[in-house]
């Protein structure tokens, strides 16, 4: 096993989200990995604290709080139990470390900020849903 890595995966709670959720734990996570859910949200969604963090993100949330719906009504957000199931089995079963940050802006600005700002390693994305033809 070598160094632990930081792996960011882009999450919308869509379809294909899932499926690269999915096939991040069962291809990328490695014992002792950082796993980040990325959240980006509207900058128009008003949630308390978008004050306090909107140029830089939510502070890194643990799974543990994460799972709390306080917690997640208090950045905008409303849980995905497979999601969150999904997370506390990688998290039990790979040993790795969740947690989630949630931006709000721009996705594709945010998801490179994110790259940046936390030194992710890799970062994983769905594919908007779209077929071969249409990407």
């Amino acid at each position: 096993m070598g160094k632990a890595r930081k792996v960011g995966i882009g999450m919308d709670y869509s379809p294909t989200s899932k499926s690269a959720l999915r096939w991040t734990i069962e291809n990328l996570i490695d014992p002792g990995d950082l796993v980040v859910v990325v959240h980006v949200l509207s900058s128009k969604s008003d949630p308390t604290s978008k004050k306090l963090f909107e140029d830089t993100g939510s502070p890194l949330v643990p799974l543990e709080e994460f799972k709390d719906i306080n917690v997640c009504k208090k950045y905008g957000l409303i849980p995905d139990p497979e999601v969150l199931d999904l997370l506390d089995t990688a998290s039990r079963t790979k040993a790795a470390k969740v947690v989630a940050k949630i931006y709000w802006g721009d996705a594709r600005e945010k998801l490179c900020d994110c790259v940046q700002d936390l030194k992710l390693d890799s970062l994983v994305l769905g594919s908007r849903g779209l077929g071969a033809i249409k990407r």
